[in-house]
């Protein structure tokens, strides 16, 4: 198979054992316990949540085009951005890395054959579409129009359809449950000989830490959605004032929840950008254990600084002196990975292959996402821009420029593992590049005129505005456009790509020692458990257009050949 002497040849899957081509027809997927499977099921699910979260953006940034009436009225305008926000946190981000990417390859980086508990995993995707279910009748009974955090006492007062919509949500967070717990048990219990825990790839390190938020933060979500179920219901007074309950008590239990969710968000998409890093640098990562570490630290700050979201909601000035300080520290463990992956890239032989281009999109739009947190954190500067412009650019920043880009990087990285095929390279970096400028074009603009003062969550607004509206419609329409090229050239890949190698990137993981796609039970030799940074003993093969483990000693040659 390869002309070179001193390398192994690579593992091949026979088609006919591949999981994909295991068992066939619909019944076999749905009922299935192979967690690549599940994963692609998740995967396919969540990008159609995606579709349909982009639909209502798109919506929203026509409307805002131009002020007064666009395309609608002000009260159809606040259900299209409730259910962008709605669908897009719990259908999509929350759920994205950890419970598509992860889940299929969590077990190949462990040399397992599957989660600790494969029928819990196919119960957390079942609740995931009864949820989503749930969530689109929502739709059809009367579109929500409280905003995705359903702060009261509107939503106990509003006559749309909010609990269909609250108790998807509540169903939702069942799903992330079981999926975090199920992390936590096969990361402790099916590593294989001689991989301790500092020789665990660093992506299931964030798995691991955003699993332990999922067990622990999302029961607070589920009691509050319930109790706000209960009190629209019921008539309890609980969080409705008229009835003897607090609005704001409804706040600090959302948000004790909803801050450390958006580390559940961003830690997985961290962990995907700390193995496409040293893989595209050829470099081993730098700072391994203070990554380790900062990932466990991120996970257990982010439950400690919820009541910054609440700087103007009357608490006490030393609880706000409080929450800014606490807020404050979480830029460390965050800046370190920064820093690590900077550091990693330092004189490594850098290789722009499309993962690499989304990776490192992710570290610049980071960058500005966190920064400007700074600006939210700090007390005399967020009095000026809570509720502005500048708020829905910095999360939009975190949020999108963050995580779902790390999450298209994964997507890219681990897509000929998936689907055993190629895509084309020059496709993805045009479509890199469009969403790259396309959300710069979107987002940035909305922090200079939020910082002026616009309003958020506004149906109209004053022409001064207008510009700065009419730039990020333009650019969310760039945006769109470079979601539909990928979109196109993933699809064509799959039909006309051609076959992947075991190993087309040289990444030194265990997922790259199986075939692609893998093998309905993963391995078919148990796989040697190493450094999983090491890339010495990996050798490009110009005809497979992949590497090869060296049979001997030496380096492997330089990345930027082959598919």
């Amino acid at each position: 198979m390869s002309n070179m002497s001193n390398t192994i040849a690579e593992p091949v899957t026979d088609p006919r054992d591949s999981y994909i081509a295991h068992r066939s027809g619909f019944l076999s997927w749905i009922t299935t316990l192979d967690h690549k499977r599940i994963g692609v099921m998740y995967l396919i699910s969540i990008l159609v949540a995606f579709l349909l979260g982009g639909i209502f953006a798109m919506l929203v940034r026509t409307e805002l085009i131009a002020p007064g009436r666009t395309i609608t009225d002000a009260d159809t305008y606040n259900q299209w951005f409730t259910l962008h926000g709605a669908v897009m946190i719990f259908l999509v981000i929350i759920p994205g890395i950890p419970a598509a990417l992860g889940n299929f390859v969590l077990p190949l980086m462990l040399g397992a054959k599957d989660v600790a508990f494969p029928r819990l995993n196919l119960v957390s995707y079942y609740l995931y579409v009864i949820g989503a279910l749930f969530a689109l009748l929502s739709i059809v009974l009367g579109s929500v129009d409280t905003g995705w955090t359903f702060y009261t006492p509107y939503s106990t007062e509003t006559n749309t359809a909010v609990v269909p919509i609250v108790l998807g949500a509540f169903i939702l967070g069942f799903s992330s449950i079981f999926t975090g717990l199920n992390f936590i048990v096969t990361i402790h219990k099916l590593r294989p000989p001689g991989m301790t825990w500092f020789k665990l790839p660093l992506f299931l390190w964030a798995l691991y830490a955003t699993a332990i938020i999922q067990v622990l933060a999302t029961p607070v979500l589920g009691i509050t959605l319930l109790l706000l179920i209960i009190e629209r219901t019921l008539g309890v007074g609980i969080f409705n004032p008229d009835l003897g309950g607090d609005p704001v008590l409804f706040q600090h239990f959302f948000w004790f929840y909803s801050h450390p969710a958006v580390y559940i968000m961003i830690l997985p998409a961290m962990g995907v950008i700390t193995e496409v890093v040293p893989v595209f640098s050829r470099k081993h990562i730098f700072g391994y254990k203070f990554i380790a570490f900062s990932s466990v630290a991120i996970a257990v700050l982010g439950f400690l600084v919820w009541g910054h979201h609440m700087y103007t909601s009357g608490q006490s000035g030393i609880a706000n002196m409080i929450f800014s300080a606490l807020t404050f520290s979480v830029s460390i463990p965050s800046a370190i990975k920064v820093f690590n992956w900077l550091a990693t890239m330092w004189k490594g032989s850098i290789s722009l292959r499309t993962p690499m281009l989304y990776a490192l999109s992710f570290i610049f739009l980071f960058g500005i996402g966190g920064l400007t947190g700074l600006f939210l954190g700090a007390l005399a500067t967020d009095i000026h821009l809570h509720d502005t412009y500048f708020v829905v650019a910095h999360f939009h920043y975190v949020m999108m420029g963050s995580a779902m880009i790390a999450f298209f990087a994964g997507l890219h990285y681990w897509w000929p593992k998936i689907t055993g095929r190629m895509y084309s390279e020059k496709w993805g970096a045009i479509g890199a590049m469009l969403v790259f400028v396309g959300f710069n074009a979107t987002f940035f603009v909305q922090f200079i005129m939020g910082a002026k003062g616009m309003p958020r969550r506004y149906y109209d607004y004053l022409p001064e505005y207008y510009v700065y509206h009419l730039i990020s419609s333009i650019g969310s329409y760039i945006l769109a456009i470079g979601f539909v090229v990928m979109a196109v050239y993933l699809v064509h890949s799959l039909f006309r790509g051609r076959r992947a190698p075991a190993n087309p990137w040289g990444g030194a993981t265990m997922e790259w020692q199986c075939g692609s796609p893998p093998p309905y039970y993963n391995f078919h030799e148990p796989p040697a458990a190493g450094d999983p940074y090491d890339y010495h003993g990996l050798a490009y093969d110009p005809q497979l257009g992949g590497y090869v483990a060296r049979g001997g000693s030496g380096s492997p040659q330089p990345a930027g050949e082959g598919s």
